[in-house]
């Protein structure tokens, strides 16, 4: 799927705090139509912070944010959401008393524009996993589990855009290649993906482009081709 030069979402020098730390420091990104862009960097680097100042839990003291051209920068996060852009946090953060099912319902709604691409069934046929297990309760899953539960209840609100947290964290090799998998369709689909990540690895394979964050700011980016060549950068903000 090839990209267009169309911003989807953006950051514009934005500084973040929580309390009286800063956290992000005149941070820029912006991702456009169909790419699958990678925000790398250590933990504690200020991945998620980027990641929760778009979608309004971490608002930002200065700069914007925008959404397909309007800021979103004082706007709470459900007006953000219902702008487009779809979350998934790092925690998952499932309904453990409602279904699978029911989780995915309380989430359906359409696009702002009126996208109603995803629904139910078109959920189970890019997340096979889930149907056997329309009727169990969220909080009885695996952790792979519900973290594929979270994906597609974000994809049910119809996205323009998607905020992945980490979603390979913690999960057995069997799961993260099946969120690989998962995120290659998006992709080929041209969903427009902003995913966070340490395992540099398990983005070669699935991003188009890498952005760096170290230490709240931006320290590089260009294409994830151009990243897997530069053992410099590697070296320097991603090696453990």
């Amino acid at each position: 799927m090839t990209t267009s030069n169309r911003t989807i979402f953006s950051a514009e020098n934005i500084d973040v705090f929580y309390g009286t730390s800063q956290i992000l420091f005149d941070l820029s990104i912006a991702v456009s139509e169909g790419q699958t862009m990678a925000l790398l960097g250590r933990n504690g680097a200020g991945k998620s912070t980027t990641l929760k100042a778009l979608a309004g839990l971490a608002p930002p003291k200065r700069g914007k944010t925008i959404v397909l051209g309007v800021e979103m920068q004082r706007r709470k996060p459900h007006v953000i959401a219902r702008a487009g852009l779809g979350y998934v946090p790092e925690d998952r953060q499932v309904f453990p008393e409602h279904s699978v099912e029911d989780n995915l319902l309380i989430a359906e709604k359409k696009g702002p524009n009126g996208e109603d691409y995803w629904n139910l069934a078109r959920i189970y046929e890019m997340l096979p996993m889930l149907e056997p297990l329309k009727g169990r309760m969220a909080g009885r899953l695996s952790g792979g589990e519900q973290q594929m539960l979270t994906i597609g209840r974000t994809l049910m609100g119809n996205p323009i855009g998607l905020l992945l947290d980490e979603p390979s964290e913690g999960l057995a090799p069997v799961i993260v290649q099946q969120i690989g998998a998962l995120l290659r369709k998006l992709r080929a689909m041209g969903v427009t993906v902003l995913l966070a990540e340490q395992n540099m690895h398990f983005c070669l394979g699935i991003a188009s482009h890498a952005t760096v964050i170290d230490k709240g700011e931006i320290v590089y980016r260009d294409t994830i081709e151009a990243l897997r060549a530069n053992e410099d950068v590697k070296a320097r903000y991603l090696a453990l």
